[in-house]
């Protein structure tokens, strides 16, 4: 196989297996052990695709990483690391980096194949018939909460590959639409239609027409025939948000569709046969409303084959930070403000903020401060005042330095969470030496013993 790859890690010996995988698969292989050395043979046209630290002498990861895209837009950049970091997630999703992984988390076999479908330009290829778990482009959500890493992860490993309906529950504002679109993205139908529609925001008088068509001359105002939007769905998936607000004539209709699977337009008595996967999603407590009678008790297991429930914003406080800075990004941007940061009495304040809207709010409350804002820096009083208000009542508020210490036992404990109070395997995972842990867990009064009572 004619490609050349160069990892880049002072620590060879973390990536020796990697090595070893890609020479068996006929790829030849350059280990450097500094960005400097990376850097020079990336320039002089040497190699075919980069597996890179963060972390390196002479030239960092990420100084490395910038140097070759400004010259090389869309070279296949692979960043492997044992410590992960939210800003630098979204930072290299939003300058074209393939993939961004801890090394204990990529199979090295799978990586391998992984990185020479990226150097051939096929990241998308099929390995083994399944999509490539190891590493993931940046195409889903990122997060740093269990939970709900969790559930993306088990979204795309697991359920996109069945065929199964899947009920999304959660707060408005959770990211439901996001987790739907995710499933669609990494299953089998993802070349195939994905048609989306809420169904709380269409009138009680045009859904059946708009998710079934209709036939000319059906209803006053039925010029033509419609094709609604289950048949624009054929082979593809079908995404009905906000579902516990169907009326029970329309979850009658829908009942047929799971069970037969063909709809009945508007006007017609000719049955049309689809195939859609459908993925539904409401912010309702649906078995409440089975009990009330409000909503189908037959429709309601037909749809929750699999159910997914999103935390609210609110219990994963880690996300809040990544997901201001992914918001300002991606504004500062469209308003051509790319000097506008946050300070950290602002993230502060955002982390301290109960979040009723969940991540819509967050979203909305970024975009307008970094609108109004008058200087290049977003400041308390930018943000709305029941955030202020949260703020000054709150011991969140505080210096940078006891936010940095906030944010460093918050990620600790997480990552004790994740080894079930493996303090060895933690500090492997940090990249830090096992006495330094143990000197911030006594630091930050941390109790892994309750951590391993409950892993």
């Amino acid at each position: 196989m004619n490609i050349h790859v160069l990892i880049a890690d002072d620590q060879p010996e973390e990536v020796k297996e990697l090595e070893t995988y890609l020479h068996e698969k006929d790829v030849e292989v350059t280990v450097v052990q500094d960005g400097a050395t990376a850097l020079e043979m990336i320039l002089d046209g040497l190699v075919d695709c980069l597996v890179t630290e963060t972390v390196l002498p002479e030239l960092g990861g990420k100084e490395l990483i910038q140097k070759v895209l400004a010259e090389f837009p869309t070279f296949p950049i692979l960043v492997r690391t044992g410590f992960i970091n939210m800003d630098d997630a979204f930072h290299f999703a939003r300058i074209g980096v393939v993939s961004y992984n801890l090394k204990s988390d990529s199979e090295p076999e799978k990586y391998a194949d992984y990185v020479i479908a990226s150097a051939t330009g096929e990241v998308q290829r099929e390995l083994n018939d399944t999509p490539v778990p190891a590493a993931q482009p940046f195409t889903h959500f990122i997060s740093r909460n269990d939970r709900m890493s969790t559930i993306f992860r088990t979204a795309i490993d697991r359920v996109a590959k069945a065929p199964s309906t899947v009920l999304i529950t959660g707060e408005s504002g959770t990211g439901k639409e996001l987790l739907a679109s995710t499933i669609h993205r990494h299953s089998n139908r993802k070349d195939n239609p994905w048609v989306a529609v809420n169904c709380a925001s269409l009138p009680e008088t045009l859904i059946e027409s708009e998710l079934f068509g209709h036939e000319k001359g059906s209803f006053t105002g039925a010029i033509s025939r419609r094709t609604g939007r289950f048949e624009q769905a054929d082979t593809g998936t079908f995404f009905l948000d906000e579902i516990g607000d169907l009326s029970m004539v329309i979850q009658t209709k829908l009942l047929r569709v799971l069970q037969e699977k063909t709809i009945e337009r508007v006007g017609s008595n000719k049955l049309v046969k689809i195939d859609v996967r459908i993925i539904a999603a409401t912010h309702r407590n649906l078995k409440e409303m089975v009990n009330d009678g409000s909503f189908r008790e037959d429709l309601y297991y037909r749809l929750s084959v699999i159910n997914l429930k999103l935390p609210p914003l609110r219990e994963r406080p880690e996300d809040i930070t990544g997901l201001a800075q992914f918001f300002l990004e991606r504004f500062r941007k469209q308003i051509g403000r790319d000097e506008i940061v946050l300070t950290p009495r602002v993230l502060m304040a955002l982390r301290s903020y109960n979040w009723k809207g969940n991540v819509r709010e967050l979203e909305n409350v970024i975009e307008g401060a970094a609108v109004m804002a008058p200087h290049d820096q977003i400041e308390l009083t930018d943000l709305p005042k029941e955030i202020r208000n949260s703020a000054a009542t709150s011991p969140d508020t505080t210096t940078l330095r006891e936010a940095r210490e906030r944010f460093e036992k918050d990620f600790i404990t997480n990552a004790l969470n994740r080894s079930s109070g493996n303090v060895s395997s933690t500090a492997d995972e940090l990249g830090i030496a096992r006495k330094n842990l143990q000197e911030k867990i006594k630091r930050y009064e941390i109790d892994v013993s309750a951590i391993r009572e409950k892993g």
